[in-house]
């Protein structure tokens, strides 16, 4: 019997921190991306229509081994959606509408260019979802603090005083960069799941001081 891949429980370290901040170092993975501004809260806007055209790819991956799988491939769990935020030219973070973000999905191991490729032509074929702004980002984003949060994405401040406090404790500084940014990943469903009880892991890239 195969065994289906589920990334959240064989790499707990990466998605199941504590509720209290602690250092990870992250290693290289490939996701599968759309990089996009504004408020990911607005049902015509961005970013939802990102959600959809990185889903479609994904499922399309998925979904190869009904047919001619790629070289490689595995069954697996989707893995859970993330995303990566900065502000140009403002720290309020209440002022949604000027968020810059890259969405992302998690790919397994056995995704390059070419299985990319052909997933994004299948579902512009398709789902006649365009899928021009989709990339494949391989990234290794090293050092960071991360630390679960419990409750609405609202109160994420709290948390995040949590994580700076660490940083300061153990001789650390943020190293918020062009290629090191503030990273959620999303473990909770916000149509499923009470704002009280939701879980949203924060990372926050850093180096020695």
């Amino acid at each position: 019997m195969s065994t289906i891949k589920d990334y959240k429980k064989d790499h707990k370290d990466l998605y199941n921190p504590k509720t209290q901040p602690s250092i990870i170092d992250v290693p290289e993975i490939s996701y599968v991306a759309v990089k996009g501004q504004g408020n990911p809260n607005d049902e015509s806007g961005e970013y939802q229509k990102a959600l959809e055209v990185m889903y479609g790819i994904q499922y399309t991956i998925k979904m190869s081994k009904k047919g001619t799988p790629p070289e490689g491939y595995f069954d697996y769990v989707v893995p859970p959606l993330e995303s990566f935020w900065w502000l140009d030219d403002s720290e309020d973070l209440t002022a949604k509408s000027k968020y810059n973000w890259i969405a992302v999905v998690r790919l397994p191991e056995f995704v390059n260019d070419k299985v990319f490729q052909w997933a994004c032509d299948e579902v512009t074929k398709k789902k006649k979802i365009c899928t021009e702004k989709a990339y494949l980002l391989t990234m290794a984003e090293g050092l960071c603090v991360q630390c679960m949060h419990i409750g609405p994405y609202d109160d994420e401040p709290k948390t995040l005083t949590l994580i700076d406090e660490y940083i300061d404790k153990n001789n650390l500084i943020k190293d918020i960069a062009d290629k090191r940014l503030h990273h959620e990943i999303y473990l909770s469903d916000p149509r499923k799941t009470e704002p009280i009880k939701m879980k949203t892991i924060l990372r926050i890239p850093v180096k020695n001081k």
